[in-house]
């Protein structure tokens, strides 16, 4: 595994989503109640839209085109019109830094 460091707890406030590109690949933290730290991929299985510019809401990110839903940590769909799971990432918080294995 090779962990890069993405950003800080700070970066990402408890109960939202931001985006990070990594390496080449855009990615997507969220910060679930200030109690956990998950990454997915930034793009909708659906249509490619945008996962980082969607919603946070019980765990699970909603895409802001078309309302799929994907689990924030495991990256399942959680609600169509997305059939098909988005890329999750393994992370890892040490102190205030959020390290993601990209």
């Amino acid at each position: 595994m090779a962990f890069v460091k993405v950003g800080t707890k700070s970066d990402v406030t408890p109960g939202e989503v931001k985006e990070f590109e990594v390496n080449g690949t855009s990615i997507v933290v969220a910060n679930i109640d200030g109690e956990k730290i998950c990454a997915i991929a930034n793009l909708c299985t659906h249509d490619n839209g945008p996962l980082g510019e969607g919603t946070l809401a019980d765990g699970l990110i909603e895409c802001p085109r078309h309302g799929a839903r994907f689990d924030a940590c495991s990256g399942a769909v959680k609600a169509l019109p997305a059939v098909r799971p988005v890329k999750a990432y393994t992370v890892q918080v040490e102190g205030n830094d959020i390290l993601v294995d990209v």
